[in-house]
């Protein structure tokens, strides 16, 4: 176990950064420790992984599927269980075919035939896996963890195997049947398509819309007119449709020069006429001018075309009545083409128009194009045809009307090309039995979100059809049918060994080239049975693979049964019509369960502007140019924080990605920095030290903000583990996203004085600890969302964990380690709503300030803080400290009582809003607005509504204000804002001591700034001088007044020009500040006086019997020896400030101090001394109270001084007191380093060639250190 913690550099670029993670998961082998060794004897979690086509590059969706399910099976590992993690390929069916048609120019099933289908097959065979390596390394690549090694294919013959025992195990329950059915088909594929396959790919076309006459036989100056938008169907009309119960008339159009009469629904007129003058209604003599649609049936009608008019005989060209048949739409008569519509099927069936055993009346092959019967047409495409049949109509005088119709029509889902419907022979799988059954078996399955349980499936599942399972094509697992000729004799094989054994030939591969030859002898002396000739739709391998992937019943039985059904699957909401539907069918059918407990679902990634995003558009960015710009983490948090993971769209935006990087990796990195910087410096500074991190042996802190993030953080542990274990990954991410900028906008911000180590060492450990603590937790929860980021910190910081208190047997990688445990006894709702209240104090006030233009640099006089809870305020009260700090007053006023402070609420209307609802009352409602009054604003405040002159107004449609009663006073001096909880008062009144504070501030703000830009860091030695044009200006002056505040802060020497030339320049840079010329330069090396006091000290405000006086008390002297005790304080104060009757207690805040063993945890604040109560806070001082010097001992012989070497004087104590002379200099020098029996000289330089001068005035050594030299004694010479 390596203990040294690496520096972190500042710049970071996350790609290249997660190569090297890439590569050092390779070389510990880490997937596999992680699953082969680490977790095989817990628990299972099941997860089915859906098998994608590697015929393409992995697009969007795929990267958003994978990483929840990433992300799920991460949590799942990590959380105890053993996770199988195996890779699947769909390997057969339309999209392998189609690139082949494409790329060989195969048109028809003709054009296979003369290639044969072995050699069809073999082509197919050498694009599957075309892409397979790239899927590897860009999967890879985002840092999922999925076994490629041990996948599944569906061309293995175990694969297929399975499939032909699923499906005899549906034939045996008599749920297979062979029937012929109007089915959506794909003429680009040659093959029909399932009914859910048809629902996958609408989109909105332009079709032809054409109302057609049929002259009736018993009278041809009257004719019906049929509305259709397939104007291809016409040729193969057989039959005209009505609504039995619905009204229809006869009329004459008033401008037909034809003089011919139509029959059409009433409620339809409009789709043949725009007002009642167009046409008079025939007929009035009779009373009823309307009759209902009966009265047509039977009614027989002229042709369109000669074509099928052999059919006539059999009863075509007539009319029947249907209740489909809708007054919605056309006009109110449907013309049948009973082999391309399922409902024309249905009623010609009905009417006897057809017949089962009929010859179909079905011009179109399987690439779309009419067949020789259709003389006029054939060879043409259908859709290209429509507008030489509207032409031929019209020639005719069949043509009443021809538009365009714009509606949603099914493109196939592969080839995405406009499918047609047409009846064809197919194998079918009974599903409507048991539609029941699906609706109980899915109510069982948890569905994230829950809306598409109910809605989007349910809703798919009560109208479920019967599932036409074949496809007329080649590259398949083939439908394992051997039949006889004429169909009676059907038999189905469900394994290899069954085929061997019926056929007798060896058996080495299930496609089609390797047994479409093969017999079967029939039974019932039919002759040879042979295979039929259709293969499997490829969605009934895919639901298959839960089977089919471990070749079960064949091999693990035992191993599925127990593993059955999935804990956990995840796809796109697509897939409600795909594979989720063909699991739960096929799961139902063979054992009446459910196929999974748990499942997610996610929306579609589309293009920014919200298309579908397009390859031949290129309205999108590459994937991996993404992933290398900004890193997979970037794009996989991206995606996860997005309404995508609520089953919603996503308009996919680059920016975003970046957004990810500067809002959350960013600043987490930099806390991340932070800690290991500050550790680092800790133990530069004592070396004996070493930090340790042991969550079981560490002390408990008493800083409030210590038991806030930790408990913070116990609460986030505990709402990770339950939203998880409910897989609601859309309400994990914003919280862990929120806690970044809690952890870094909020704790690490308001304890960088802890961490850096100025409150003394042992409160540094507190605040140190605390934040490893937090960064080491939010490393494990986030690891499954962004495993990068996470590893790459986790590598640096596991250096700095006691290898006792891990609990894991190997710790190489974050990913090993489970997640912690919530620590109950850490939650602390109390204080984290009090936190809460803190962060809205200072959120408000900072509102305040922005709206006011001034900078938090400048310090204000007071924050008055209202709520109407005592409670409330007591919780800011314990946290004053921070309030003082974050927005930099001097005094913080808590209050339950607005109404001293005279603030009221006013409303302003948003016109715009407002004006656009109420039109013409708006003026009225707005001069009532003005009128409200503040008790009515407040109440809205709290209800969101408000009546005002009988509208009811809403949170948008007011703003509120805060004003001041002139009465009060308080208009000018303080400014206000409320979040609708608390209000705050700001004091905005200028004062000149703070506006030169805030000035000194903008100094060591610029001069961080050249650090930062010159890559410096703290424990960087330097020194910065500086120069303000013109000399000795206001910002001259308020520098060097300042002097020692900039100390504090910067931490390095600051003094005037000149630089001496022997210092090495780091970085030089002149700015404007205040009408002034800045210019500061940085050099290398610190100066050897002291930054600031060299001892640890206390600020002392004194109020005792209404007198109040400031002192300093120095905790060690010389620094490192001559600690003080708490007895020791006291006993200090009492002698310093003459209050030796006096009972004194000591507050830090308001926190009183009893017997504090670690004085020196308080270096640099400031404490007050009462003999009563806690006294009013005020903001505490920066730098120290009394003028002071620095001593730095030369050449003392160790053995006669005391312990260290460098100590301070105070110049005055208590402020303005007892003044030091050059006499007593000496005198307290001798006596702080134990030399009183020696004689010492005094130098300005180390050099000892400025020696000090008896008449020196002391004020000029304010701050400077002081060299002390011991005379050697003659002995000693």
């Amino acid at each position: 176990w390596e203990r040294m913690v690496q520096q972190v550099p500042e710049n970071i670029t996350f790609p290249n950064e997660e190569e090297k993670i890439l590569e050092l998961w390779k070389n510990l082998n880490c997937f596999q420790e992680c699953f082969f060794l680490q977790s095989k004897n817990r628990p299972r979690f099941n997860f089915y992984d859906g098998p994608p086509f590697a015929t393409g590059l992995p697009h969007y969706g795929h990267i958003l599927a994978g990483t929840i399910k990433d992300v799920v099976t991460r949590f799942a590992h990590q959380s105890g269980f053993h996770v199988d993690r195996r890779f699947g390929w769909d390997c057969h069916g339309l999209p392998v075919e189609y690139e082949i048609d494409k790329t060989l120019g195969i048109k028809g099933p003709e054009d296979v035939a003369k290639m044969g289908i072995a050699e069809y097959n073999n082509q197919c065979r050498g694009i599957v896996m075309r892409y397979s390596k790239e899927w590897e390394f860009n999967v890879t690549r985002l840092g999922r963890w999925i076994d490629f090694e041990n996948d599944y294919k569906t061309l293995y013959p175990e694969f297929m195997e399975s499939v032909w025992w699923v499906f005899k195990q549906l034939y045996d329950k008599g749920l297979v049947y062979r029937g012929v059915k109007v089915m959506p088909f794909s003429t680009a594929c040659n093959t029909p398509l399932s009914n859910f396959e048809s629902h996958q790919n609408y989109k909105d076309v332009q079709d032809p819309s054409v109302i057609v006459n049929f002259p009736l036989d018993e009278d041809a100056s009257v004719s019906l007119v049929a509305w259709t938008t397939t104007p291809w169907t016409l040729p193969s009309n057989l039959a005209l449709c009505v609504n039995p119960e619905l009204q229809y008339l006869k009329l004459r159009g008033k401008y037909n020069a034809t003089g011919k009469i139509y029959i059409l629904m009433e409620s339809r007129l409009i789709a043949l006429y725009k007002s009642d003058s167009e046409y008079e209604i025939l007929d009035r003599q009779v009373h009823k001018l309307l009759f209902p649609g009966i009265a047509l049936k039977g009614k027989k009608y002229k042709p369109l075309f000669e074509y099928f008019i052999q059919c006539k005989d059999k009863g075509a060209f007539a009319v029947v009545v249907d209740s489909y048949v809708k007054e919605e739409e056309g006009t109110g008569v449907v013309h049948q083409a009973p082999y391309f519509g399922a409902d024309d099927y249905r009623v010609c069936m009905d009417f006897n128009i057809i017949q089962k055993d009929s010859v179909p009346v079905c011009p179109v092959d399987a690439s779309g194009c009419f067949t020789a019967e259709v003389t006029d047409f054939a060879g043409q495409y259908v859709k290209d045809a429509d507008k030489n049949i509207i032409k031929l109509l019209k020639e005719k005088g069949r043509l009443v009307h021809s538009s365009s119709f714009k509606h949603s029509y099914p493109f196939c889902w592969r080839s995405d090309t406009p499918l047609i419907y047409k009846a064809v022979p197919s194998w079918f799988v009974r599903v409507e039995h048991m539609v029941e059954k699906l609706l109980e078996n899915n109510a069982q399955c948890y569905w994230v979100p829950d809306f598409v349980r109910e809605k989007r499936f349910g809703n798919w599942l009560k109208d479920a059809r019967d599932w036409a399972i074949s496809r007329n094509r080649y590259w398949g697992t083939p439908i394992p049918l051997w039949v006889s000729d004429d169909f009676e004799e059907v038999v189905c094989v469900g394994s290899v060994a069954e085929l061997e054994e019926l056929s007798g030939v060896k058996v080495t591969d299930l496609h089609r080239e390797s047994i479409d030859h093969l017999t079967i002898p029939s039974r019932c002396g039919k002759g040879l049975l042979h295979r039929v000739p259709e293969v499997f739709d490829c969605w009934f391998e895919s639901g298959s693979m839960p089977y089919a992937q471990v070749h079960y019943p064949f091999e693990n039985k035992k191993e599925l049964e127990d593993a059955f059904p999935a804990d956990f699957i995840a796809e796109g909401i697509d897939q409600t019509r795909g594979w989720f539907y063909t699991l739960l069918v096929l799961s139902t059918a063979l054992f009446g369960r459910p196929p999974f407990k748990n499942v997610i679902v996610n929306g579609l990634v589309l293009a920014s502007d919200g298309q579908k995003m397009s390859k031949r558009k290129k309205n999108y960015p590459d994937p991996m140019s993404i992933v290398n710009s900004y890193g997979a983490d970037a794009l996989r948090l991206y995606l996860i924080n997005s309404p995508v993971v609520r089953a919603e769209n996503l308009r996919f935006k680059e920016e975003g990605v970046r957004d990810i990087l500067k809002d959350v990796f960013l600043p987490w990195y930099n806390a991340y920095r932070f800690l290991v910087q500050n550790v680092q410096i800790l133990q530069h500074k004592d070396e004996g030290r070493e930090f340790l991190y042991n969550e079981n042996t560490v002390k408990e802190s008493n800083n409030i903000m210590d038991k806030w993030i930790l408990s913070f953080t116990q609460s986030l542990i505990q709402f990770f583990k339950a939203e998880m274990a409910a897989y609601r990954l859309y309400t994990v991410v914003p919280r862990l996203v929120k806690f970044v900028d809690t952890l870094t906008n909020w704790y690490v911000r308001m304890n960088r004085r802890r961490l850096k180590g100025e409150n003394g060492t042992e409160d540094c450990i507190m605040a140190l600890e605390t934040l490893f603590s937090v960064l080491f937790s939010m490393c494990r929860l986030m690891a499954p969302y962004t495993p990068f980021i996470t590893e790459l910190m986790y590598q640096n910081l596991k250096t700095l964990i006691d290898p006792a208190s891990v609990k894991e047997k190997n710790t190489e990688s974050i990913h090993y380690l489970m997640l912690p445990q919530v620590r109950e006894d850490l939650i602390d709702k109390k204080i984290e709503s009090a936190v809460s209240c803190l962060q809205s104090v200072i959120e408000l006030g900072r509102v305040i300030r922005d709206r006011k233009t001034i900078p938090v640099k400048y310090p204000l006089k007071e924050v008055v803080i209202i709520h109407q809870d005592p409670e409330a305020l007591e919780n800011v009260r314990s946290l004053e400290k921070y309030i003082l700090e974050e927005l930099n007053v001097r005094q913080v006023t808590l209050s339950t009582n607005k109404d001293k402070y005279g603030v009221r609420l006013r409303a302003e209307p948003d016109h715009m809003v407002l004006g656009k609802r109420l039109k013409g009352a708006f003026k009225l409602v707005m001069a009532a607005i003005k009128e409200l009054k503040s008790e009515q604003l407040e109440e809205f405040q709290e209800t969101g509504t408000i009546v005002v002159e009988g509208h009811e107004l809403h949170g948008e449609d007011l703003r509120l204000m805060y004003t001041f009663d002139q009465i009060a006073g308080g208009s000018a001096q303080f400014e206000a804002h409320s979040d609708a909880q608390v209000l705050v008062l700001l004091d905005v009144t200028p004062d000149q001591s703070m506006v030169d504070e805030g000035v000194a501030r903008e100094v060591i703000n610029r001069i961080q700034k050249l650090r930062k830009k010159r890559n410096l860091v703290p424990t960087d030695e330097i020194t910065v001088y500086y120069r303000s044009h013109p000399e000795g200006d206001y910002l001259d002056t308020v520098i060097r007044e300042h002097t020692d505040f900039i100390f504090g802060t910067i931490k390095a020497a600051l003094k005037p020009y000149p630089v001496p030339t022997s210092k090495e320049v780091l970085i030089q840079e002149t700015t404007q500040l205040k009408g002034s010329e800045l210019e500061i330069t940085l050099v290398r090396g610190g100066l050897s006086q002291c930054v600031g006091p060299a001892c640890a000290y206390v600020n002392l405000k004194i109020c005792v019997n209404g007198t109040e006086q400031d002192g300093v008390l120095l905790l060690e002297n010389p620094k490192g020896d001559n600690t003080l005790n708490f007895s020791g304080l006291v006993d200090a104060v009492s002698c310093i400030f003459g209050l030796k009757n006096s009972k004194l207690s000591v507050f830090n805040g308001k926190t009183e101090l009893i017997n504090k063993a670690d004085l020196l945890s308080l270096s640099g604040q400031t404490l007050h001394v009462t003999t009563g109560p806690a006294p009013a806070l005020s903001s505490s001082p920066d730098a120290l109270l009394c003028q002071y010097i620095n001593l730095q001992l030369i050449n003392a012989n160790p053995q006669e001084c005391q312990k260290g070497t460098v100590g301070t004087l105070l110049m005055e104590n208590p402020v303005g007191q007892n003044g030091l002379t050059y006499q007593g200099l000496l005198h307290e020098t001798a006596k702080v380093f134990g030399l009183r029996s020696r004689r010492l000289k005094l130098f300005l330089d180390e050099a000892e060639t400025q020696e000090i001068p008896k008449d020196i005035s002391m004020k000029n050594l304010n701050m400077k250190t002081v060299y002390v030299y011991v005379v050697p004694t003659t002995a000693e010479c």
